[in-house]
C-alpha cells in the first residue's frame, strides 16, 4: 500500500474546502499545469496572461480535459506591467501563484530592459496589489539561476553567488522585494527556486525554446539537436508535476513561519546534456526505431550558462513536506509520449 504523502492530504483538504486562486502566466506551460491541477481539485481559478510567451492552445487543452470545470475559471487577458491589471487580477482571491515572467538567459542578455520590466516591475505590481487587497499568501517562481557563479553542489538556499545574466538578476530582485514585503507589510510569501522544469505543453518553438521540447521536435522532424558546449554541463531536470506539488504545498502550509523565505524546487539529481539527449532519443526510438542511432551536434557554450546545477531539497522537504513524485526518467517518458502524440499529428 502506497504511503499517503503531505501532498495527498492537502489535495483532499482542498477538495473539501475550496479556495480562490490567481495564477499569473496561466497560459504558459507551468501556469497551465497549475490550472489543470487546481480545476481537477474543484478550485476556483482566476488566470491572467498577455500571451507574450504563453499560448491560447494551452488553456484550450486544459479546459478540454473536463469541460464542466470551465465554470470555475475566469481569464483576464492583460499585462501585469500595468498596475490596473494587477489590481483587477487579485480581487477576492485567497492565494496568488505568480508564474508570469519573461524567461531565458540568452533573451535577457539580448534585451535586459524587457526582462526587468516583465520580471521585476510586473512582480512589484502584483506584490503591491495583493498587499492592498489583503491576499493571504503569494507563492512566486524564482530560479536556480540566482546561484550564479557559486561553485557548490548541491545548491543550498543560503549560499548564492554572483548573477551571471540579467535574467538571474531579475529573479534575485524578486526575492529581495518579496522579503521586504514580508518584513515591512507582513505579506506572506514563498519563493520557489525552480531548477530545469520540463513537461507537457512546454513550447518547442522559437529561438528561446527550452532544450527538452526543442530536441524532441528536432528528432521527430529529422533536424539536428544542438548541444552548446561539450555535453558535460549538467542540470537538475524537474518534471512539471513536481513543480505543481511544490506550489500547492507552499500555498497551503498552515504555519506562517515557513513563509518569508525561498525554497529549492528540484529533484536533487544531475543529468548531463549527453545523458539527456540519449534519454530523449531512446524514449522516441521505442516508437520510431529509425531514431535509435541519432547523435547530437556540438557548438560553443552560451554566455551566461552555468556549468552544473543540482538542488538540495532538504529545506523544502522539512518545511513543506515536498517529495518529488517523478524523477527525471519518469517525467521524460511521460513528456516524450505527450509530445510525440501531438507533434506527429501536426
Amino acid at each position: 500500500m502506497t504511503k499517503r504523502t503531505r501532498y495527498d492530504e492537502v489535495c483532499e483538504q482542498l477538495v473539501n474546502s475550496p479556495r480562490r486562486w490567481l495564477v499569473t502566466g496561466v497560459a504558459g506551460f507551468i501556469g497551465s499545469a497549475l490550472l489543470e491541477r487546481l480545476l481537477d481539485l474543484g478550485q476556483s481559478v482566476v488566470g491572467v496572461d498577455n500571451f507574450l510567451t504563453g499560448h491560447r492552445r494551452n488553456l484550450e487543452d486544459v479546459l478540454a480535459i473536463n469541460p464542466d470545470e470551465r465554470l470555475q475559471f475566469r481569464f483576464i487577458e492583460g499585462d501585469l506591467r500595468d498596475p490596473a491589471v494587477a489590481r483587477e487580477a487579485v480581487k477576492d482571491v485567497d492565494i496568488v501563484l505568480h508564474q508570469a515572467a519573461l524567461g531565458s538567459v540568452p533573451r535577457s542578455i539580448k534585451d535586459p530592459l524587457a526582462s526587468h520590466a516583465h520580471n521585476v516591475d510586473a512582480f512589484l505590481n502584483v506584490l503591491w496589489a495583493a498587499k492592498e487587497a489583503g491576499v493571504g499568501r503569494i507563492v512566486y517562481a524564482s530560479s536556480s539561476s540566482v546561484y550564479g557563479d557559486h561553485p557548490g553542489l548541491p545548491k543550498h538556499e543560503d549560499r548564492i553567488g554572483k548573477p551571471l545574466s540579467p535574467y538571474a538578476a531579475t529573479k534575485r530582485a524578486d526575492e529581495i522585494y518579496a522579503q521586504v514585503f514580508h518584513d515591512v507589510y507582513g505579506q506572506q510569501s514563498i519563493g520557489l527556486r525552480y531548477f530545469n522544469v520540463f513537461g507537457r505543453r512546454q513550447d518547442p518553438n522559437g529561438p528561446y525554446a527550452a532544450v527538452i521540447p526543442r530536441w524532441i521536435a528536432a528528432l521527430l522532424d529529422g533536424r539536428p539537436c544542438v548541444v552548446f558546449g561539450d555535453g558535460s554541463a549538467s542540470r537538475d531536470f524537474c518534471y512539471v508535476d513536481n513543480i505543481v506539488q511544490a506550489n500547492v504545498l507552499a500555498a497551503t502550509a498552515p504555519d506562517p513561519a515557513v513563509t518569508g523565505t525561498v525554497y529549492n524546487c528540484g529533484c536533487n539529481g544531475r543529468t548531463d546534456l549527453k545523458q539527456l539527449f540519449a534519454m530523449i532519443r531512446d524514449n522516441l526510438a521505442r516508437e520510431l526505431p529509425a531514431l535509435a542511432h541519432a547523435e547530437p551536434v556540438f557548438e560553443g557554450p552560451r554566455a551566461g550558462d552555468v556549468a552544473h546545477s543540482q538542488a538540495a531539497i532538504d529545506k523544502i522537504t522539512a518545511a513543506l513536506g515536498y517529495s518529488p513524485s517523478h524523477l527525471v526518467e519518469d517525467g521524460m517518458a511521460e513528456t516524450v509520449a505527450w509530445f510525440a502524440a501531438r507533434l506527429r499529428k501536426a
